[in-house]
């Protein structure tokens, strides 16, 4: 089966095309609030958008269905390409040094990391300011998911590529069309940020700084338009408010939308949202405990700050109201290994997510039954439904990759100079999406000081991460590229 190069080069020449436009909306922004930044936002979406058309036009009437092999080279492909075309407002603006620390910080926002290697957030314009926050929104839910919406009316099938752009192991159509399952996860995706925003501003917070956060909370990439990040805020109000939409944010939008429609047995039945909940108020109350009896607060604010930022690491948020590092080496640990879970499958959030881990130690706990009783036919089952032995597979081969990956990216960042554990905060801050981690990248830091080969590994992890290494990594195998 032959890669079909010119229906990959028109797609990715319509996400740029894309892109370009909503350059159009910080434009305004800056217009508004004279920014003085309004220009960067004119050569950047001109720029996008006319090579985004050249590319489609070049290309136009090449298009066939697209294929599975070609559903990877279009994602990752989209991906490198509007990460480039999203980095040009950062480049021209003068306000980062250099493309490396352009690309480091689109890179960050498009995977919703939140890593940021801006020292002082606040002296950057409004229109800079709105476009961090808007490319997390933008690669929150994916802009690829929000392109298959439009490409029947092009003629171009687009289920290949919303299965290996939709987060988690798998992808579960709510409509029987891909546009109508894109188009219905970005109503809900808009509406639950618009619903965020005004309960933000009821709380007392800015617009400019509400329609911010809002983005940055639904879409989990926990970019703040303040230094300190969520900690600038003390309103308790704002605190739980945005705890809960983190937590929500987190949640399968599957569930969501049968929620939604009062399909309220599809939601109950789901053992993933049953793991994620335990597993938040599991760790919230025991880091609540932890920081009443190490800090000697009070509890209200010890069960505030505890479950923000337990919410906050296990979605891949990152926003930060205490420096978790300070409270105690047994917390530090507490969130280190918070780095690695991650949110529901089918959510905005990174990480591993839980449905990984609760197929792994499922699968772990049959295996001793297995050899007690080798004869007999025992299958995993999750949601009551037998999981086939190939997403078994699957998932265990994606834990093993994650691993090695960790190690891996852990090793060569030593190497380069970081100490042991930094490197391993930042390398698992990076590959799980999550944005702060712990030692020099740990909550109160910025990622400026990063040598720009450590910055170029973490760029790879984070892109890695966001597609969830099976996209990128089978690009590296020969047979991926054989024609049979």
């Amino acid at each position: 089966m032959s890669i079909h190069w010119k229906a990959i080069f028109q797609i990715v020449g319509i996400m740029l095309t894309m892109i370009g436009c909503m350059m159009l909306v910080p434009l305004m922004f800056s217009l508004y609030y004279h920014s003085g930044d309004s220009h960067v936002f004119l050569w950047s979406a001109f720029i996008t958008t006319a090579l985004g058309m050249l590319c489609w036009r070049i290309n136009a009437g090449q298009v066939a269905n697209v294929k599975k092999r070609d559903g990877y080279l279009i994602v990752t492909l989209g991906w490198i390409f509007m990460i480039a075309s999203c980095s040009l407002p950062f480049f021209l603006s003068g306000h980062f040094a250099g493309a490396t620390n352009a690309l480091f910080e689109t890179v960050s926002g498009m995977t919703t990391t939140g890593a940021t290697i801006v020292e002082d957030i606040e002296l950057l314009p409004k229109g800079l300011l709105f476009w961090r926050s808007m490319i997390q929104w933008i690669g929150g839910m994916g802009i690829i998911v929000l392109t298959v919406a439009i490409f029947p009316l092009l003629g171009i099938g687009g289920w290949e590529l919303f299965v290996n752009e939709a987060p988690g192991p798998v992808s579960q159509k709510i409509h029987p069309r891909i546009r109508a399952t894109a188009t219905s996860l970005w109503i809900i995706y808009l509406i639950l940020t618009t619903i965020l925003c005004v309960l933000l501003m009821f709380g007392g917070m800015q617009f400019f700084d509400s329609i911010n956060h809002a983005m940055t909370t639904m879409a989990t990439g926990g970019f703040s338009t303040k230094n300190a990040s969520f900690a600038h805020f003390q309103s308790p109000y704002l605190h739980y408010v945005t705890t809960l939409f983190m937590f929500l944010a987190g949640v399968n939008y599957t569930l969501i939308f049968f929620a939604i429609r009062f399909d309220l047995r599809k939601v109950f039945r789901s053992e993933e949202l049953k793991y994620y909940f335990f597993t938040v108020v599991l760790f919230g109350l025991l880091v609540t405990c932890l920081v009443k009896f190490n800090t000697g607060q009070g509890w209200e604010i010890s069960f505030r700050q505890s479950f923000f930022q337990v919410v906050s690491m296990i979605t891949t948020t990152g926003y930060v109201i205490a420096d978790y590092t300070s409270w105690s080496n047994t917390l530090t640990i507490v969130f280190f290994v918070l780095l690695f879970l991650g949110a529901s499958a089918g959510s905005t959030a990174g990480g591993i997510k839980i449905v990984r881990h609760v197929v792994f130690f499922k699968n772990s706990i049959l295996e001793f039954k297995r050899l007690l009783h080798p004869r007999a036919i025992i299958r995993l089952k999750l949601d009551k439904e037998i999981v086939r032995a190939r997403i078994v597979m699957n998932i265990l081969v994606f834990l093993l990759l994650y691993l090695a990956t960790f190690i891996t990216g852990t090793v060569v960042v030593v190497f380069l100079g970081m100490d042991l554990i930094s490197a391993g905060g930042a390398v698992a801050t990076s590959l799980g999406n999550v944005g702060p981690g712990i030692g020099a990248v740990g909550p109160m830091h910025t990622f400026a000081g990063l040598s720009i080969p450590i910055k170029g590994v973490l760029i790879t992890l984070m892109l890695l991460g966001r597609l969830e290494l099976y996209t990128v990594l089978i690009l590296f195998t020969p047979f991926f590229w054989r024609s049979n």
